[in-house]
């Protein structure tokens, strides 16, 4: 049972207790019986002894009998003087009582209410104890860090050495902000943290609080808006407060496009109340003091769609981009991530950041988590080198699916399929050496050829047609062994149509059409999706456009198949060796691909002959496994490691 669970029955027992408890102290007595005054006028004649007393309480006369009744009778405005003349008996006890409050009648009626009220107040006051925000709508949402609780410093943040001496005059400012002023120079107001996700924009913020030992304000930019008008504005205004209370300090305002999109993008209130919420942002930057020690950071990938008012000289002013790392950042920030693990010596960094080409640092650290996991569950005692390649597929591609049963004619095509990919990337001059061949089901993927990729921010025409031959050499491989197509080759062939089109439209790569771009299109930076691409050429340049494209697959294609017809009897080793082995790798892999294949072998029964393309099987294979893995490769920069095939 949750906590709040257990916190509502406690209270609604105590409430019932209570309930019960003033019902029982407080309950009225059963009331007496009224008679007519005559019916008592007769009994202090008839019998005065039966009457113990009488207790005169304003218009009641309250009538005590010697047997235990309690009686009453109705006297008005009549007093003891009247009752005398009307007949009654002298000698009974008379007594005068004067008028009180009856508390306990008072207490009941007004139960109801005060509960009611000590409810209120109880919530109002739970409320407050744990700073709900409900019932504070303009307070601040920020999670305030002090200084005195353990920070991050920039020894914790690795592969952005660029961004780290970008923020350390912010550092420098706050720790000796006199050596500046002296000067006449003035720190930037605001710094913006631009990449894309993963790349440690808001590690690196807390890092310079860290260094600084400042407070350290953190909100999202979300946090601000609410359904009320006016709340995001008056948010904005009690955080700036707080930070002006706490200088020097350090505001972070994570994901800041949810807040400071471009004015005027939109109708409606939730749209009017952000640009509310912007406006005072606005406000609040330029009101600062040039002697207040608070200084703004921001956060967020996309910094196309920030208001030109945001990102101004005077709020703004200095902006640092976060990049995925290149290789020898993803060798520091790996050595970060394996400090308080036990690695084994056999772990090569080196090659592990070779193949992790596009991967940010928050996939890094998984890689690393993901890694000591297996080892783990393999029951080992350190992390060793074959845990962190085999998570590496894993980020990649997914866990492996050891359940899924494939056919025997399925892995035939894969292990063929594969072996396609590996060869011609063997023997193309331009592609990096190939790391592992593997036909073992993982996530979506059916196998999957993985090449110790390269950091390439201009690759060149030479690469670009080679990285061609080899996604097409699945299906040409398919075609050579078995006289059929299938459709695993479906995002192979995707991939290649992207990078031919991106040759020729983009990157000024066709002999005929020169160099020139057609189409200005509208991507997510950072993301590299195109949302939208205006025309600017006519029908018969886009006729010349797909003949191009069309040009470059088909030589491509033409390399694969010469490669693959030369080295035959190579390509039916691997693919034997794939059946067999499932996966090869590292080392034997490498060794195998200098092994002379002196004839060719001769397959298994079931396979195809290697000579001569071979009559169709009874059960013909109608499906290949499933497309290839990696989404579409982009030149510059690159978004996912190219190296999985």
């Amino acid at each position: 049972m949750s906590n709040l669970k257990r916190s509502g029955l406690l209270y609604m027992a105590v409430l019932l207790a209570g309930v019960a408890l003033v019902t029982v102290l407080f309950s009225t007595p059963p009331k007496p019986a009224e008679i007519p005054l005559s019916e008592l006028m007769a009994m202090s004649q008839s019998n005065p002894n039966g009457i113990e007393k009488l207790v005169e309480e304003g218009e009641w006369l309250a009538i005590t009998t010697t047997d235990g009744r309690d009686l009453k009778a109705n006297i008005g405005a009549l007093n003891y003087n009247d009752l005398r003349q009307l007949g009654l008996n002298t000698n009974i006890k008379y007594e005068i009582k004067a008028i009180g409050i009856d508390w306990g009648n008072m207490l009941i009626g007004f139960l109801p209410l005060i509960l009611f009220g000590g409810l209120i107040f109880f919530m109002f006051f739970r409320a407050r104890g744990v700073n709900n925000q409900a019932l504070n709508f303009g307070r601040s949402r920020a999670r305030l860090f002090p200084p005195s609780k353990p920070t991050v410093t920039f020894d914790d943040v690795a592969g952005v050495d660029e961004a780290k001496q970008e923020l350390y005059e912010v550092v420098e400012f706050l720790k000796a902000k006199e050596k500046f002023q002296t000067l006449g120079a003035r720190i930037p107001r605001g710094v913006l943290l631009i990449g894309p996700p993963g790349t440690g924009k808001t590690l690196l913020a807390r890092a310079v609080a860290g260094e600084a030992g400042v407070s350290f304000f953190s909100i999202s930019g979300s946090e601000f808006v609410e359904m009320f008008v006016g709340v995001g504005a008056s948010r904005v205004r009690d955080l700036f407060d707080q930070a002006k209370r706490n200088t020097p300090c350090i505001v972070f305002v994570d994901e800041i496009d949810a807040v400071g999109r471009q004015r005027g993008s939109g109708l409606g209130g939730s749209h009017d109340e952000r640009e509310q919420t912007l406006n005072q942002i606005l406000t609040e930057m330029d009101g600062f003091d040039t002697n207040t020690s608070v200084i703004v950071l921001a956060a967020t990938n996309r910094p196309d769609i920030l208001d030109p008012a945001l990102l101004r000289p005077g709020r703004f002013d200095r902006r640092v981009v976060l990049d995925r790392p290149d290789v020898n950042g993803r060798v520091a920030i790996l050595k970060v991530h394996i400090k308080n693990k036990p690695i084994d010596k056999s772990a090569d960094l080196e090659v592990l950041a070779k193949q992790t080409a596009g991967f940010s640092g928050a996939d890094l650290a998984n890689l690393v988590n993901e890694a000591a996991i297996l080892a783990a569950r393999r029951g080992k005692k350190a992390v060793e080198m074959q845990e962190l390649e085999e998570s590496i597929d894993k980020v990649m591609l997914g866990p492996e699916r050891k359940s899924h049963r494939m056919s025997d004619e399925e892995r035939e095509v894969t292990a063929y399929h594969e072996a396609g990919h590996a060869l011609v990337a063997h023997m193309s001059p331009n592609i990096e050496p190939v790391r592992k061949i593997s036909i073992i089901p993982r996530g979506f993927a059916g196998g999957y050829t993985k090449t110790l990729s390269e950091d390439k921010d201009f690759p060149t025409r030479s690469y670009l047609k080679d990285m061609l031959a080899m996604l097409l050499a699945g299906r040409v491989a398919e075609e050579l062994i078995f006289n059929e197509m299938t459709t695993g080759a479906r995002d192979d062939i995707k991939r290649a149509t992207d990078v031919a089109r991106s040759m020729v439209t983009n990157l000024g790569m066709s002999d005929v059409l020169g160099p020139r771009t057609f189409g200005q299109k509208e991507e997510l930076i950072f993301l590299g999706r195109e949302i939208s691409e205006q025309k600017d050429y006519g029908d018969k340049m886009a006729d010349l456009i797909d003949k191009e494209v069309n040009k470059i697959i088909e030589n491509a294609r033409s390399t694969a198949v010469q490669i693959l017809t030369e080295n035959k009897p190579k390509l039916i080793a691997i693919a034997q060796r794939l059946i067999t082995e499932e996966t090869l790798e590292g080392e034997a892999l490498d060794a195998f691909f200098k092994e002379p294949v002196a004839s060719s072998p001769v397959p298994e029964t079931g396979s195809t002959p290697p000579a001569t393309p071979p009559e169709p099987k009874t059960k013909k294979v109608e499906s290949a496994p499933v497309a290839r893995e990696t989404p579409e490769y982009i030149p510059t920069p690159p978004k996912t490691n190219p190296g999985f095939i």
